[in-house]
């Protein structure tokens, strides 16, 4: 039996199923086994909250269609809610403890007694308060217990067809904002077009857009670097001081997940 044929039966067991999905290959797979097992008992939900990019959210719309699973949205604003917005070390904890919230609600009125998540085995080795306050919840992580490293998630999503397989990791916009320094939607705003004015001069896939007080710092992977002539620069430039964005620079060290989770003044 192959990993992908344990995690489909994982939900053999079950009666109705509620994945907490958001434009990722972990929950994508996710929701992809338990539709399989459950077809119409599987439900697919997507918080549509602030930090969560306009391409991410597209990007769940389309793994849904291509799976063929209902998909609900949670709406709701986390920047109502100061223990996430002040940014401190526990800004995911907080974040999550509010989806908990909201997701129990959800489950509730669909009748649903299960909650899964994309966790994954790596996830593990992170540190990652968010999953400690889902966990709270009681909302369990099916890759975790079947044994899926983020390598065989991208093997099985392949294999089976998920246009998302091979999808850069992405986290929420607030990541971008070193703690320590307000989560505001103003700068949330001025992230999300920033990295996608950087995407669209570049073709890259994967770029953060730090917000340091009002600095931007982008990071991309290490080897992309010299993608960035001084044409291409002068134009990046230009353009992010536009959205609001002081100054610009690259980061010479390249992307690295977690870099700015430092307490800044």
């Amino acid at each position: 039996m192959t990993n992908l044929d344990e995690l489909v039966d994982w939900f053999g067991d079950k009666s109705k199923v509620m994945i907490a999905l958001s434009g990722g290959v972990d929950s994508a797979l996710v929701a992809y086994a338990a539709f399989q097992k459950l077809g119409k008992s599987a439900i697919a939900v997507t918080a549509d909250y602030k930090t969560l990019s306009e391409e991410e959210l597209q990007t769940s719309r389309d793994v849904c269609s291509e799976i063929g699973i209902e998909q609900i949205f949670l709406d709701y604003d986390e920047l109502e809610n100061e223990d996430f917005t002040k940014n401190d070390s526990n800004r995911c904890f907080h974040c999550r403890m509010e989806l908990g919230d909201h997701l129990t609600e959800l489950a509730k009125e669909h009748d649903v007694q299960i909650i899964v998540d994309g966790t994954n085995l790596d996830d593990l080795g992170d540190y990652r308060p968010g999953i400690e306050a889902l966990k709270q919840y009681g909302i369990r992580s099916p890759l975790v217990e079947t044994g899926f490293s983020k390598s065989k998630v991208r093997d099985a999503a392949k294999s089976v067809g998920l246009s998302v397989f091979d999808k850069p990791s992405n986290s929420c916009l607030a990541s971008r904002i070193p703690w320590g320094q307000r989560v505001t939607a103003e700068k949330l705003t001025r992230i999300e077009f920033g990295e996608t004015i950087v995407k669209q001069l570049t073709k890259l896939k994967q770029v953060r857009v730090r917000d340091l007080n009002g600095s931007a710092k982008i990071e991309v992977d290490k080897e992309m670097i010299s993608i960035f002539d001084e044409s291409i620069f002068k134009q990046i430039s230009e353009k992010l001081k536009l959205i609001g964005f002081r100054t610009v620079e690259i980061d010479p060290e390249g992307y690295k997940p977690g870099k700015i989770n430092v307490i800044a003044d």
